[in-house]
């Protein structure tokens, strides 16, 4: 295993999306991931299409260059070798609810005690401390909680879920982050600490940064939702014959639009005189913009839009990414021969470092693939492993 991470060891405690993206990250920057499953194995094991059951699409993606074991936490002989792996683990994370995990014996005051440097971070739905603590949630509780999923109504009309697992993924570069500070720390401390990671909190954030917006001020100047990001018309803009995305943004930008779509009246209209007054006047703006761009065909928007330095874009399927030019020429997606899966398609890592490079070590694991490598060292065996 190669990266800037290589030599850290993490045990991975968790399951679905949040965690596995954590651990993903850290996995790929070289850490030593062990993927500590219940006999069933991780529940995103059988989401999706597979070539084999237990190997489904999602699960792939989320777990390669980790290894997996299989324990029964519940089990004396599972709980001691869960012991073992700690007493030598640099990071543990997990995503089980703290009552569960206080009941397991497996709470961070617990695993202190045999391993005084271990960071220890917990994902979960909601803030412990608080009275929703031990609620169970899912990405999809945590958009309508957060306020997500309203803020997508003020622009659809109803109440929208986002099309991603936005919160779980979200959750997880916080939680990589701050795995990443916690390292810092003991390097130059000596020691490890807790870390707690609520998804509530973390996408109240996320959301309040632009939504608090008049509610800022006590008293209030204005209500909340920012009004750029809420409009009706903030949307791809449709083409004589497609759809084209544009972001005008700046004075230098809007003058450069008024130029190249002939509309020059438009630039004495005090309603686009600067990004204060224009955002006091978004409906319009973006009506206007709606209305200049039904009048040519895509591939001419962007030939006038690219010339004249305007961000701008097609608008993408996730069949059109495979054909996408510059991926293709970073060579983002790969081909890769999975031992039990065969060919598959994968991305490589998004971020490129000059000293540690990140590659492909290891392929998403079977069910308990490394027991025999990760526990016979130990002299321990859980019943339930292989």
């Amino acid at each position: 295993m190669s990266g800037p991470l290589e030599g850290i060891r993490v045990l991975d405690l968790t399951s679905v999306v949040m965690g596995p993206y954590c651990t993903l990250m850290l996995a790929d920057m070289g850490a030593d991931v062990i993927k500590i499953e219940s006999p069933s194995g991780d529940t995103t094991r059988y989401l999706g299409p597979s070539k084999n059951r237990g190997m489904g699409s999602l699960f792939l993606h989320l777990n390669r260059n980790k290894r997996s074991v299989t324990l029964d936490l519940k089990s004396k002989d599972g709980l001691e070798t869960m012991m073992a792996l700690v007493k030598d683990a640099d990071v543990l994370v997990h995503t089980m609810r703290p009552k569960t995990m206080e009941r397991l014996g497996l709470s961070y005051e617990h695993l202190r005690k045999v391993n005084s440097q271990l960071i220890y971070c917990g994902m979960y739905g909601f803030s412990k401390e608080g009275p929703y603590g031990d609620k169970p949630a899912y990405d999809d509780i945590i958009q309508a909680a957060s306020g997500i999923v309203s803020a997508q109504g003020k622009v659809s009309g109803s109440p929208q879920y986002l099309a991603t697992v936005l919160a779980d993924k979200t959750a997880g570069l916080v939680g990589l982050s701050s795995i990443l500070a916690a390292l810092l720390y003991r390097q130059q401390k000596g020691v490890g600490q807790e870390i707690e990671v609520p998804m509530f909190e973390t996408m109240v954030s996320y959301n309040m940064i632009e939504h608090m917006y008049g509610e800022t001020f006590i008293p209030a100047k204005g209500s909340t939702y920012y009004s750029r990001v809420t409009s009706p018309y903030r949307k791809p803009y449709k083409t004589k014959d497609g759809y084209i995305g544009v972001m005008i943004y700046n004075d230098k930008q809007w003058k450069s639009f008024f130029e190249v779509s002939g509309h020059q009246e438009l630039a004495a209209d005090e309603r686009f005189v600067d990004m204060e007054v224009r955002t006091q006047n978004i409906d319009y703006v973006y009506s206007m913009i709606e209305e200049i761009i039904a009048e040519k065909t895509t591939e001419t928007w962007l030939y006038l839009l690219v010339n004249a330095d305007i961000p701008c874009t097609n608008i993408n399927t996730p069949d059109d990414l495979f054909k996408d030019t510059h991926l293709n020429d970073i060579n983002f997606f790969r081909t890769v021969h999975h031992p039990t899966e065969g060919e598959i398609r994968d991305m490589k890592f998004p971020v490129t470092f000059s000293e540690t490079p990140v590659e492909l070590s290891r392929y998403a694991p079977n069910l308990g693939e490394h027991n025999e490598e990760l526990l016979k060292g130990l002299q321990l065996r859980d019943k339930d492993g292989k």
